[in-house]
């Protein structure tokens, strides 16, 4: 299934997929910091960081980088 047949099916029963895409990814930088989130889905640093303080997050403590040492 392509994203154009999903989103005409999510039409058909009455779900606005931009409002449920929006509330995914509000609801996954809330959970997981936005450098993690940003990489995971293709986003840019600075959408994910804007993205977290619309939904009210902080992750303010997280410190990105390799951490394997």
């Amino acid at each position: 299934m392509n994203p154009v047949s999903l989103q005409a099916h999510l039409r058909e029963i009455g779900v606005p997929p931009q409002r449920g895409r929006t509330s995914a990814i509000r609801q996954l930088v809330l959970q997981a910091p936005a450098p993690v989130i940003a990489k995971a889905l293709g986003y840019h640093d600075k959408t994910a960081t804007r993205l977290v303080t619309e939904a009210g997050g902080t992750w303010s403590r997280y410190a990105p980088g390799d951490h394997s040492r």
